[in-house]
């Protein structure tokens, strides 16, 4: 599987004083898709972590298009584009309840050995789910 979805409705919290949604939670929704999307292909970062390997963002990339207002329903496309070496990439995309894109989103991850704090190869499960 190639992508996932999801939904999120915006919360008051989540708005700025304009009332649209503050630029820095587009990474929280990101985020969630990032997740959401690993755990369908039944990897959970929990269970990553437990194991001593974790995944830093280390590029991220947000294009703006329309703004998201409070209680709009988005819908959080999270796109699996590659996983090269130590490297995992997504695309992501935000949708109205009108599916009209309103925001485009690109991450870059690395896995990273919790102890060592060095890039490291993905663990084996996680690349046998990877290749789909």
């Amino acid at each position: 599987m190639n992508f996932y979805e999801f939904n999120v409705r915006v919360r008051y919290a989540e708005t700025d004083q304009m009332g649209v949604v503050y630029h820095g939670n587009y990474a929280q929704y990101f985020e969630m898709g990032r997740v959401e999307w690993l755990r369908n292909l039944g990897v959970s970062y929990k269970s990553m972590e437990e194991a001593g390997i974790m995944l830093p963002v280390v590029s991220l990339t947000m294009n703006y298009k329309k703004p998201a207002r409070y209680d709009d329903l988005l819908r959080v496309r999270t796109i699996f584009k590659k996983q090269d070496g130590v490297k995992i990439e997504f695309d992501y995309e935000i949708y109205n309840e009108a599916n009209e894109l309103l925001t485009t989103g690109y991450s870059m991850l690395v896995f990273v050995d919790m102890k060592t704090g060095r890039p490291v190869s993905p663990p084996d499960y996680v690349r046998e789910k990877l290749n789909f």
